[in-house]
């Protein structure tokens, strides 16, 4: 799985909704506290969902980070 953090709960939510929206597979997920997010809320995100989650969220304009990306 990977997970994406975020600093807004409303960013959270709005992604989780795309995913939704786009029939790929997430789960809302305590967000790591190592991750020094702003908001407690992370999404984990099957491998195979995870390119098209990402465009998905770029094109909306939905502010992310990959957690544990160099």
């Amino acid at each position: 799985m990977k997970l994406l953090t975020f600093d807004t709960t409303h960013h959270a939510l709005w992604a989780e909704e795309i995913a939704v929206g786009g029939a790929l597979g997430v789960q809302v997920v305590p967000a790591p506290a190592d991750a020094k997010a702003k908001c407690d809320l992370a999404l984990e995100v099957l491998p195979e969902d995870f390119d098209a989650l990402i465009a998905a969220l770029r094109a909306s304009g939905v502010e992310y980070r990959v957690y544990g990306a160099s």
